[in-house]
């Protein structure tokens, strides 16, 4: 049998059956090493971007269009590097990733020294890709994992993040004083380390992601589904048109992510409204940020023990709870805590789970794009929720945003148990 013998298609190395699960496990540590590293970039820098976009702006009106171009960012370019994993393997699109989320950096602080509002937004939305980067890491650990460990994978990548998550807003202050002195505006002082962080990532990811985890499992696929037309992004529509499943797990992907930001992007300001000082809602979110890592690998074992869908209907139930409790809170700190808890919990459940379900639902071939439009999808969707939540809490209040992102979770929930019991009686 003949195959192209482009670069684009070649299989990956061949690896023994007995070899593999070390193969997966040094695979796992090196992309747990990637986001710890990576996960400090995002976090150390995307808190100062609207006081920096207000600084060269002049104005507070326009503060929110920085955070929206990384999230546009983010989204963009999700599916141009799934379409570069999908030819030439998880590493060169990590890479490049990671790389380009460099690039938005150093224009963010050339924007910043220039003063010059549209060269911030479009280092903004470049510095996105280090955010579509940690994304597609996700699904690269499920590369090389058993069916019944995927979920395990996925959570324990997820996981790794949550080290960046927590430290990095910490180091947002001596990033910014390490420039004092200098043309840089300590402002923009976080961008020059973030940069630094991703440039480092992505030689971590460049150097030791060896052999590539995407192109070993295509190669232990066999044959089937080396051909381009089975690993293009139509190929990709194809394969998620065809699967419930799949279409299950875009939504519950996109809910969980939309309904998160949604309410989270809110709380700090209805904290404010109710007399929360800075630490107190530094507090808050830290704990929420906690409730999204670090019980990703319960998330995962409960996934892999008792089925994806289960989970589904497990991330619905803590996001209602969640929903329930800080929009009924008001001026009781403790309860609005409880609710972003929860919230975090349940945004686990929904993207270990429903990140798991999509690798299991498509051919192998058509994977990476389909991973790449799930990612498309989430963050379009979330940013889209993002800026709609300001204009609910305006016009109706903290209390009804929660509300709405209940009732997001009622598609997702029908089509679990539409297709759970479907199943059950194929």
């Amino acid at each position: 049998m003949t195959t192209d013998s482009s670069p684009s298609t070649q299989p990956g190395p061949a690896v023994s059956a007995e070899a593999l699960p070390a193969l997966q496990r040094r695979i796992s540590r090196v992309l747990m090493a990637s986001q710890i590293v990576s996960g400090l970039g995002v976090p150390i820098s995307i808190a100062l971007a609207p006081v920096l976009a207000t600084e060269i702006s002049g104005t507070e009106e326009l503060s929110g269009l920085a955070s929206s171009a990384a999230v546009a960012g983010t989204a963009l370019v999700s599916l141009p590097l799934a379409a570069l994993m999908t030819a030439r393997g998880r590493r060169p699109g990590l890479v490049l990733g990671y790389l380009t989320g460099a690039l938005g950096g150093v224009l963010v602080v050339v924007a910043a020294m220039a003063e010059s509002f549209p060269l911030l937004l479009l280092g903004m939305a470049l510095f996105g890709a280090a955010s579509s980067a940690n994304l597609q890491a996700r699904f690269a650990a499920a590369d090389l994992a058993e069916p019944d460990h995927r979920a395990r994978a996925i959570s324990t990548v997820v996981w790794a993040s949550t080290l960046g998550a927590v430290l990095g807003p910490n180091l947002s202050a001596p990033a910014s004083r390490s420039f004092d002195g200098t043309s840089i505006p300590g402002t923009a002082g976080p961008f020059v380390w973030a940069a630094g962080i991703f440039v480092l990532a992505a030689v971590v990811v460049g150097v030791l992601l060896r052999p590539d985890p995407l192109l070993t499992a295509r190669a232990l696929a066999g044959p089937a589904g080396q051909t381009a037309a089975a690993r293009s992004l139509k190929a990709a529509f194809a394969a998620v048109k065809a699967s419930p499943r799949a279409r299950l797990a875009l939504v519950t992907i996109a809910v969980s992510h939309t309904t998160m930001v949604s309410i989270m992007v809110m709380t700090p300001l209805d904290l404010g409204h109710h007399g929360a000082g800075l630490e107190l809602i530094g507090l808050v979110i830290s704990i929420h940020i906690a409730g999204m890592f670090a019980f990703s690998p319960v998330m995962g074992w409960l996934a892999d023990r008792l089925g994806r869908l289960s989970v589904i209907g497990l991330s619905a139930g803590l996001f209602s709870l969640a929903a329930l409790l800080a929009g009924t809170a008001g001026p009781r700190h403790g309860q609005t805590t409880a609710g972003l808890f929860l919230l975090g919990l349940g945004w686990s459940a929904g993207m270990v789970s429903g990140s798991a379900l999509l690798t299991d639902s498509v051919p192998q071939a058509a994977r990476a794009g389909v991973q790449g439009l799930s990612d498309l999808t989430m963050n379009t969707a979330a940013g889209v929720g993002g800026t709609a939540a300001g204009l609910v809490v305006a016009q109706a209040g903290y209390g009804w945003l929660n509300a709405i992102g209940a009732a997001l979770l009622v598609p997702m929930a029908g089509l679990a148990l539409f297709t759970a019991r479907r199943s059950a009686s194929e």
